[in-house]
């Protein structure tokens, strides 16, 4: 019989905040996806660009005169910089290569498959929907650092209210249609047109909540959106 397979898309910023790799973080991070593969769970997770990629979109931004496909590759550098660390954390349980093409073959029956960026045009999270379709998966789960999508943002309104359920057309109305590179967002434009045609589900959640993170693998209630 099959492993269960789950899709993980591990935000940049959980990664390496703006001061680096968080060591503190990755350690947590590597003990929890070790325990679960013991438990017979087998996982795909992209790994984003977050602080890093938008450190260098900035400079690029400020000395050049960079078009939005020249500033998404200098963001796929950054998030296959992040997951050639991940890769590194997890040998030997993990395949040696990173997946930059989700749409290919994966090619390995390890336990554990790293993905970076793919191409210009849309982020980490459209890779992690190729990735589902890929396996004919039907849920991704999003890792970032807030516990839900909020109706407004948070940071600059103290009425924002948290969403636990969305439908992908309500998503939309929140975030546009376009994508925008280093664009900071609860979920990519391109990637939530996708999932919708797909009828896929993601789910938005707090990467640093382990035992919110083992709840939903399980199957059982926890803290965060779900967007279908």
């Amino acid at each position: 019989m099959p492993k269960p397979t789950f899709v993980l898309s591990l935000g940049g910023s959980l990664i390496a905040p703006a001061s680096g790799p968080d060591i503190a973080y990755l350690g947590a991070v590597k003990s929890f996806l070790l325990n679960q593969i013991k438990h017979g769970r087998r996982f795909l997770v992209v790994a984003g660009g977050g602080q890093t990629a938008r450190a260098y979109l900035s400079a690029a931004r400020a000395l050049g005169q960079s078009s939005n496909t020249q500033l998404d590759w200098l963001g796929i550098a950054a998030t296959r910089l992040n997951a050639e660390l991940l890769k590194n954390i997890f040998r030997p349980v993990c395949a040696e290569e990173i997946i930059t093409d989700p749409t290919a073959p994966l090619g390995s029956r390890k336990n554990l498959l790293i993905a970076g960026g793919w191409k210009p045009g849309a982020s980490t999270d459209h890779v992690a929907v190729r990735l589902a379709e890929n396996i004919g998966a039907r849920i991704i789960i999003n890792l970032s650092n807030i516990d839900y999508v909020f109706d407004q943002d948070p940071k600059r309104s103290a009425a924002a209210k948290p969403l636990a359920n969305l439908a992908w057309p309500e998503l939309t109305g929140l975030i546009g249609k376009k994508w925008r590179p280093g664009a900071n967002l609860p979920f990519d434009p391109i990637a939530a047109q996708r999932a919708a045609a797909k009828k896929m589900t993601a789910i938005i959640a707090n990467g640093r909540d382990f035992k919110n993170l083992a709840d939903i693998l399980d199957g059982k209630k926890f803290i965060g959106t779900i967007i279908s």
